[in-house]
């Protein structure tokens, strides 16, 4: 959970959307995770397919890390589709949003 202090000194729960800076970490996690709820697959689950920590699954989620060309290939066998329908979803999406 993500607590934010305001000037009052207090610490709430932050509920709302965290701004993130990085737009291409951003298209990329969501693709992602679109791919994944569209397999029904968790986390950890994608992660035992690809042999890796669900933790770094939750990572390029989030946006705070970006997989290597190898990785996205490899994302993409386990989530068996075509590694160019996750670029080609990726570019779509950044058409969208400009």
């Amino acid at each position: 959970m993500i607590y934010m202090i305001v000037r009052v000194s207090v610490i709430f729960p932050y509920r709302g959307k965290m701004p993130r800076k990085n737009t291409e970490s951003l298209l990329i996690s969501d693709i992602l995770r679109k791919f994944r709820h569209e397999k029904n697959l968790s986390q950890a689950e994608l992660a035992g397919r690809l042999g890796i920590e669900q933790s770094y699954i939750s990572l390029l989620e989030v946006g705070k890390r970006k997989p290597s060309v190898i990785m996205l290939i490899r994302i993409a066998d386990a989530l068996e589709v075509s590694p160019g329908v996750m670029v080609d979803a990726v570019a779509h999406e950044l058409r969208r949003r400009s």
